[in-house]
């Protein structure tokens, strides 16, 4: 698998079909996920597996260049012994992409590659306001903890992975 990496291209609001090397998830087999919300300061990390299929905050990374955070998710993805990436695209609201959204896909593939692991995007429109959401119901004010809104964006982003993968 080395060099190679399976990518997902989202239609809609959702998980496209996984293609490439690991594609084929074997039903009853638990698959570790590792779930990354792409911000220009900040990058949330969710964790979870398809065995629960309960999709976890795991933690939030400051990004100072493109290769520091290949190498933090790298070494991330090893410690969780993930086996797929999630990764979200932010896409318009209508569902096209734009050049964020080409610019996700970008990182997801040089990630995919860097992880030797397959990749899967799903559309993020709207996860940070449902994080924030969240974080205020539960009693967090999400301006003094921006941090967690990032590793909860994540973690609906990998939700949404696992229930799919979950059916």
């Amino acid at each position: 698998m080395e060099g190679m990496v399976a990518i997902a291209m989202p239609v809609g609001r959702g998980l496209a079909q996984l293609t490439g090397p690991g594609a084929a998830l074997q039903s009853g087999v638990a698959v570790r996920f590792l779930g990354i919300d792409i911000g220009e300061k900040r990058v949330g990390v969710a964790e979870g597996d398809s065995s629960v299929g309960v999709a976890v905050p795991h933690s939030t990374l400051r990004r100072t260049s493109d290769r520091q955070l290949i190498a933090e998710l790298r070494m991330l993805a090893a410690e969780s012994n993930a086996e797929v990436l999630v990764v979200g695209e932010p896409r318009r609201l209508d569902g096209s992409a734009g050049s964020a959204a080409r610019r996700a896909r970008a990182f997801a593939e040089r990630l995919g590659r860097a992880c030797e692991l397959p990749v899967r995007t799903v559309n993020e429109s709207l996860t940070s306001i449902e994080a924030e959401r969240r974080l205020r119901s539960a009693g967090i004010d999400p301006r003094k903890h921006p941090e967690r809104v990032d590793a909860t964006a994540a973690q609906i982003i990998l939700q949404e992975a696992l229930d799919r993968e979950t059916g």
